[in-house]
């Protein structure tokens, strides 16, 4: 009579120590480039454009104050005053923001900046620069107000 043999393989308790090992390295490994994909999300998703829809924004809004400007300017009168109100956005992306005309350019090349402190956007004045001076600065919260005077004040 034969009797049924079992064939078992017998590990080596070397083997078991070099799977844990592996599995620890693999596990590292995954855990390094998740935390490195992570810190490059926020740069590429997040923060690139936002600051894209920032700068348009910042441009169209400078756009918008320069056409004003103009606008006053070509319905003023010889002598007298005039003033408009108008509003813009509060914010752009959640953030505060300041239109100014830039005090160190005259003349031709007078320019108005809307910035938020990081992102900015330079509009140049459209054509009448050269002919009268503009000051002053705002920013997207309350009303606004553009004010012509001949009398220079």
């Amino acid at each position: 009579m034969t009797r049924p043999t079992f064939c078992q393989k017998r590990y080596d308790p070397e083997e078991a120590v070099s799977t844990i090992v592996e599995y620890i390295n693999i596990t590292a490994v995954l855990i390094a480039m998740f935390v490195l994909v992570m810190l490059v999300t926020n740069a590429l998703l997040i923060e690139g454009p936002s600051d894209t829809l920032k700068y348009h924004s910042f441009t169209d809004i400078g756009n918008g104050v320069s056409t004003r400007i103009v606008d006053i300017y070509v319905i003023s009168p010889e002598n007298g005053r005039i003033m408009t109100k108008f509003d813009l956005p509060d914010d752009v992306a959640e953030k505060e923001y300041n239109v100014k005309l830039d005090p160190l350019q005259t003349g031709a090349s007078q320019r108005i900046i809307v910035t938020d402190g990081n992102t900015k956007s330079i509009i140049s004045i459209g054509g009448i620069g050269a002919t009268r001076a503009v000051t002053g600065n705002t920013t997207g919260s309350g009303i606004n107000r553009i004010t012509y005077d001949s009398g220079g004040v």
